[in-house]
């Protein structure tokens, strides 16, 4: 699909754009109240967050954003990628929103940005929501997608420009338990935006940047958090849910058994209720 044929496909009445660091953001902004920032995983689009989003919006603002390199949004310009550079996007997009207090829910590598921009700005983050979080660094144990990616006989699959649709099933059959839910409108949806023309140039860059661990800051953030968990997650060990829970002040911590790698669409409805006690505690 072209660029316009995706926007028409999966843009919303209440998608916007925005031009920041000469690329062109789409994100979504839906509902009244305190603003929760909710930030996706690699692979992945606001769109994983769309059930939350649509039961939390009757009593929050909620933005999502098509992190750079991913969705429609799409790769940077100088095809440039890592944390402090999402770091600085997230508190550059909020600034111009002119959004200084605010909630804030990532899932995979966007609960590696979330709680990196908490670390980096604890002022601003209210409460914290960690999903299947990434940021605990275990070169042995690396998610499949980065692992291929960073493997040269196997990221050539990477390097073509349509990726079949039968790979992109396996992986969504991995991060999630309930194959009954990985129908063909998902596996579609998915498909159809990981191939926006630069998302995989920008994954394999993405992948194989050198990030560091910082999860020894995690010890001085005095920011509340839930930590919700999959057992089952294939791509990043349940057993990071307790390094969080030993590592954060003000945590608390909830493990769903029997799912996997993204609860917000496995088991949506069951995950919000926990969200939004939490929230209102």
């Amino acid at each position: 699909m072209t660029l316009t044929e995706l926007i028409d496909e999966y843009t919303t009445e209440y998608s916007k754009f925005i031009e920041l660091y000469g690329i062109n953001i789409h994100y979504t902004d839906q509902g009244k109240g305190d603003v929760i920032l909710m930030l996706h995983g690699v692979f992945s689009s606001l769109h994983t967050f769309d059930k939350w989003n649509e039961l939390l919006a009757d009593n929050y603002r909620i933005i999502r954003i098509d992190l750079p390199g991913f969705g429609l949004t799409g790769p940077t310009a100088n095809n440039e990628y890592g944390m402090q550079f999402y770091v600085d996007f997230i508190k550059t997009f909020m600034d111009i929103l002119e959004i200084d207090r605010f909630y804030i829910i990532g899932n995979s590598l966007g609960g590696w940005v979330s709680w990196e921009f908490a670390v980096a700005y604890e002022k601003r983050i209210i409460k914290m929501i960690l999903v299947n979080s990434a940021g605990y660094i275990d070169e042995t144990k690396m998610p499949l997608p980065f692992v291929i990616a960073q493997t040269p006989v196997l990221r050539k699959v990477f390097n073509y420009k349509v990726v079949p649709k039968a790979v992109v099933r396996r992986f969504l059959r991995q991060v999630i338990c309930d194959q009954s839910m990985v129908t063909d409108e998902l596996v579609n949806r998915y498909y159809n935006i990981v191939h926006r023309e630069g998302n995989f140039g920008a994954f394999l860059r993405i992948a194989n940047s050198k990030y560091k661990r910082n999860t020894e800051a995690l010890k001085n953030l005095n920011v509340p958090t839930l930590v919700l968990w999959g057992n089952k997650d294939a791509w990043i060990s349940c057993g990071d849910a307790d390094k969080f829970q030993k590592d954060l002040k003000y945590v608390t911590v909830k493990i769903y058994e029997g799912v996997g790698h993204v609860p917000m669409e496995e088991i949506s409805e069951t995950s919000y209720y926990d969200v939004r006690n939490f929230l209102i505690k």
